[in-house]
């Protein structure tokens, strides 16, 4: 990273043995005084834009009394203006949204069809906030737990009627949208016949599969660093950065104890300090898209455990983007989620009377407030998506506009001004 904008050092206490003992121990420059909140002003240099895939009210509720305890604050709620947004797609079979449909609203301003990866309902190709930027000359990037291809990235980088369609992805990031800095998982979509089994606990889904040649070879001939492991990840210098670290995603989401599994080769947090580092450099600022997909994955299996977990993650990796505002003010930074998973409540843990409609228990835990060791149970309703609105909180340039309630839509309006567009 330049001298311009040292990212204050983050030190994560990763080595728990339970998700009792889940804390985020976060070293940051000291918060300046509390006084009047300052709009800043004019179109931002840059934009970070954090995924919570999944993540409702409840999720950072229970995020907070488990991480820093009920009169703690969570990284991403610190941020001074906040609002809600609602999620519903423009789907003819259900008013519900899916992530892509979710994450098209963002990245081009229209709604569409669930599966839909920014085209429009006729399925006809959509500008996303992703080329664009690229277009007036900004560095862009993303990062993800999930696949580099999955849903929410590729709606900001690529077109296409199918989700599915994940090999077609990868070639428009090399062929069309050209993002500077990828990272994530997802190996086996950049190989013609994938390569399942590369790494422990790989899935080796299978399905469409790239019939033009070795991706990953077309992206180092296009100039990436293609990196596999945290140590290649760490030594890795120049502009353009291709980093693939799961066959698919970086967790494995199984039934709870029966082989569920959130051990990321690279942490979310390490990712995201990467990009900065890397996209800083741009003489015309970036747009940079974060994702932690685990709390929608593990909210769909009803797993409080590892959603947690992934909250953690998710935290510390909204921690590094605010070390970054913070050296640079011009920088818009945007966290949310684009939908709700798992019809959660947050429940006190000294009452287990709650019973599901079967007889058995609904509850989830108990799991600890920190600080206090009082108990909360987790109570989930469905293992699909919901319709709740969502919530998002933000600073810098623009960050205002985000009070109230707005569609999902409103994101790419916000974005789009900040950055110029």
């Amino acid at each position: 990273m330049s001298s311009r904008t040292p990212v204050r050092l983050l030190t994560l206490a990763v080595g728990v043995t339970s998700t009792a003992a889940l804390v985020v121990a976060l070293t940051t420059a000291p918060p300046a005084e509390p006084g009047p909140v300052a709009v800043a002003s004019g179109p931002a240099r840059s934009v970070i834009f954090i995924n919570g895939d999944g993540m409702g009210e409840a999720h950072r509720a229970a995020g907070r009394l488990h991480l820093v305890g009920p009169e703690g604050q969570l990284q991403m709620d610190q941020l001074p203006h906040s609002g809600s947004l609602t999620t519903d797609p423009d789907d003819p079979g259900s008013a519900i949204t899916d992530s892509a449909a979710g994450a098209s609203a963002w990245a081009t301003g229209q709604k569409t069809y669930n599966g839909a990866v920014s085209v429009d309902v006729e399925g006809n190709p959509l500008p996303t906030i992703g080329q664009q930027a690229k277009a007036a000359g900004k560095a862009t990037g993303l990062v993800t737990s999930a696949q580099v291809t999955d849903a929410t990235p590729a709606a900001f980088f690529a077109s296409t009627t199918d989700r599915a369609l994940q090999d077609e992805i990868a070639r428009q990031y090399l062929e069309v949208s050209r993002p500077d800095v990828v990272l994530g998982g997802g190996e086996d979509w950049w190989f013609p016949e994938g390569r399942p089994g590369a790494y422990p606990g790989g899935s080796g889904e299978e399905g469409s599969r790239s019939e033009q040649g070795d991706l990953v070879a077309m992206a180092q001939e296009s100039g990436y660093t293609y990196v596999s492991t945290a140590e290649q990840l760490a030594a890795a210098s120049g502009p353009k950065l291709l980093g693939l670290f799961a066959n698919q995603e970086q967790f494995e989401h199984e039934p709870e104890g029966k082989g569920d599994a959130y051990s990321p080769v690279v942490d979310l947090a390490t990712m995201t300090r990467k990009a900065l580092d890397t996209l800083d450099a741009a003489p015309n600022g970036f747009f940079l898209l974060v994702e932690e997909e685990g709390v929608d994955e593990f909210a769909h299996a009803n797993n409080g455990e590892k959603m947690l977990l992934a909250m953690r993650h998710l935290d510390a990796a909204v921690a590094v983007a605010r070390a970054y505002v913070a050296e640079n003010p011009d920088t818009l930074l945007v966290v949310t989620g684009d939908h709700e998973t798992g019809g959660l409540t947050v429940e006190d843990g000294n009452d287990s009377d709650d019973e599901s409609g079967d007889g058995t228990s609904a509850e989830d835990g108990p799991f600890a407030s920190a600080g206090t060791g009082l108990p909360f149970v987790l109570d989930w309703t469905t293992g699909g998506h919901t319709g709740g609105a969502v919530p998002v909180t933000a600073d810098g340039p623009g960050a205002e506009r985000f009070s109230g309630q707005h569609p999902n839509t409103h994101v790419h309006e916000v974005l789009s001004t900040a950055l110029g567009l």
